[in-house]
């Protein structure tokens, strides 16, 4: 006989004591995952910089970064945590938020880790895809690539030499994928 545990709650995740790790919850299990390597943070911080810096230059919303807890399913609780965010001004404006973010963002920027597995990736994307979120940057540095994926869509990908686009997500925003990786 195999006992099963109890599933997590949003708010039992919220109220966990920081102990140096990143949690997220998927379908009520949580899960531990080490802190982010030095990499994996440069390589996040040049998609937070500019996403960051056009989307308040433009009033066009707020621009998450790691650690923070979108609450993209109920009962399990389900709650995921994304390298970088954005949320359009309709959606952000409702005022300053306590614990998760209720839903989606319209963005969700990804970049994988050395620890990472693909099929674990591929999950996430699919759980942002499936939760709404309209547009997710998955960077890759093994392969310096940055891939895009869409809802009904095949995925786009984009090497050094191309521009990534926000397109109706992030109206107006471009960044070279090569300023990702310098």
């Amino acid at each position: 006989m195999v006992a099963k545990t109890a599933a997590v709650t949003a708010a039992e995740l919220l109220a966990m004591p920081e102990d140096g790790y990143r949690y997220e919850l998927v379908r009520g299990e949580l899960r531990k995952m080490a802190p982010a390597g030095a990499e994996h943070g440069e390589l996040s911080v040049s998609v937070v910089l500019a996403l960051g810096s056009y989307v308040k230059a433009h009033n066009l919303g707020k621009v998450y970064v790691a650690n923070t807890g979108f609450l993209i399913g109920v009962d399990p609780d389900h709650v995921r945590a994304p390298d970088a965010a954005f949320v359009r001004q309709e959606r952000a404006a409702t005022g300053r938020r306590t614990g998760y973010w209720p839903g989606a963002p319209d963005l969700a920027v990804e970049v994988i880790s050395p620890n990472d597995r693909y099929t674990e990736v591929e999950e996430k994307v699919s759980d942002w895809l499936a939760a709404g979120v309209q547009l997710v940057v998955l960077v890759n540095p093994r392969n310096r690539t940055v891939t895009c994926r869409r809802p009904g869509q095949s995925p786009v990908i984009l090497t050094e030499e191309d521009m990534l686009e926000g397109g109706d997500v992030v109206h107006g925003w471009e960044m070279a994928v090569g300023d990702i990786f310098a």
